[in-house]
């Protein structure tokens, strides 16, 4: 993309409301996560995760409220 292009873009978007901007970062995530490398990244933060320590929910709500 040139970079005339990218800016009519920008200029369009900041015109938008904020709720059509949400629903365009709605639109994009999507994408994003669609895409090979969205696919890779959330393996391997999946992977990342697994390897770590896990808590319920319950016993961080325990924690939190008796101290």
């Amino acid at each position: 993309m040139d970079a005339l292009a990218e800016l009519d873009i920008k200029q369009h978007l900041s015109r938008l409301t904020e709720s059509d901007r949400r629903a365009i970062s709605v639109f994009l995530l999507k994408l994003k996560h669609a895409s090979e490398e969205g696919v890779q990244e959330s393996t391997r933060m999946m992977k990342e995760m697994d390897g770590g320590i896990k808590t319920k929910l319950s016993n961080l709500k325990e924690t939190i409220f008796n101290g």
